[in-house]
């Protein structure tokens, strides 16, 4: 299960290292090529809203295999794109596919017992966080040496052998609600007014990745600048660094056993906003790599341990509540890099690291409250 998440999570990122190369070889400007990320990123946000939720409903591994199929479909359909607006379109169901790596943290929460389920979830992130990781990496190096279509290709050979190892290995799940779509759907409403600490922990987890994606977004723009005068290529390496994030992940997940989860999501907090410390006083490279350790260290640890809240409220409903989770988690990450943009425009790096910081104490408010959160 670790590798497949971390194969499925991949599929998200490929296209982002050659997307100078995408524009160079299809009929298209630069502009609508630069789509082709965002598109991955709403097909993927849509398979959390509309797909994930049905992990509940049906059998797990089924879904999870049907779901591959569509994954292998649209990875060709864009090795084979004769143009930007199929390569578009193929985007978003690339990114609808991918949301199979969420489905299976659903899947091993699931199976592990809950004295260790906070555990079973680092281990299981780690795979998903390794993809994110070298997702970029792979596809860099294939892209460079055997062009953008071959990395495609690739991916759906993958996507198949993933398919070939769950159905071997796998279990059946059962079903645990009944009705329609349309009442799962609406029980998402539900959980979040029944569930107060599902709301918590999705609003302490926005703000977090709100801070996250503000700096990433803005990373190669900084680098650019004077004194640094740096390329987008000392950018991508900056994501090597984010296997700090793969080795915490289990290790705060069996934390979040021992001791009880909020201690972890209290220290993630601090951990991310001492990250946007380094990154606004210590000046120059030194302070953006200690900025990215703290930083990822903190963000993908407080995502485990709230993880593990929220997968103890209901277990007939995991794949429910990591859809309400994560939908509130990406929409966070949306607005701080929107926030975050605006910030660059007017007052420069330190104004981002502000926002950073501001979203941090967000997270912390949130979290030292006592009182449970009402609509």
């Amino acid at each position: 299960m670790v590798v497949a998440a971390g194969f499925a999570a991949a599929n998200v990122w490929y296209n982002q290292p050659m997307i100078g190369m995408i524009a160079r070889d299809l009929p298209a400007p630069a502009q609508l090529a630069a789509l082709i990320p965002t598109a991955t990123q709403i097909g993927f946000a849509s398979g959390i809203l509309l797909l994930l939720p049905l992990g509940d409903r049906m059998d797990r591994r089924t879904l999870i295999l049907r779901q591959l199929v569509l994954l292998t479909a649209a990875l060709l359909a864009a090795a084979l794109a004769p143009g930007p607006f199929t390569l578009i379109a193929a985007s978003v169901a690339i990114g609808a596919g991918a949301c199979i790596a969420q489905q299976i943290v659903a899947f091993a929460a699931d199976l592990a017992p809950p004295q260790r389920r906070g555990q079973v979830v680092g281990t299981v992130m780690s795979g998903v966080l390794s993809g994110v990781l070298m997702g970029r990496v792979l596809s860099g190096a294939v892209a460079h040496y055997a062009g953008w279509r071959t990395m495609f290709f690739l991916a759906a050979g993958l996507a198949v052998a993933m398919g070939v190892l769950l159905a071997a290995m796998l279990p059946r799940s059962r079903p645990k609600v009944g009705g329609s779509y349309a009442s799962l759907m609406f029980s998402l409403v539900t959980l979040v007014q029944v569930h107060p600490p599902l709301l918590r922990a999705a609003l302490i987890q926005a703000g977090l990745f709100g801070g996250f994606a503000a700096f990433w977004s803005l990373l190669a723009l900084k680098l650019q600048t004077p004194p640094l005068n740096l390329g987008s290529d000392v950018a991508g390496l900056f994501g090597m660094i984010g296997a700090a994030g793969v080795m915490v992940a289990t290790f705060a997940g069996r934390l979040a056993d021992r001791r009880g989860p909020r201690g972890v999501i209290g220290a993630g907090i601090a951990l991310t906003a001492l990250g946007f410390v380094a990154l606004w006083a210590i000046p120059g490279v030194a302070g953006l790599i200690a900025g990215v350790l703290l930083m990822d260290l903190g963000v993908q640890g407080a995502q485990v341990a709230n993880q593990s809240v929220i997968y103890a409220l209901q277990p007939d409903a995991r794949g429910r509540l990591n859809t309400v989770f994560m939908g509130v988690m990406f929409t966070g990450g949306a607005l701080g890099s929107g926030i975050a943009g605006l910030a660059w425009t007017l007052a420069g790096w330190p104004a981002v690291c502000a926002v950073g910081l501001a979203l941090c104490a967000g997270s912390m408010a949130l979290h030292l409250r006592r009182h449970p959160l009402r609509r």
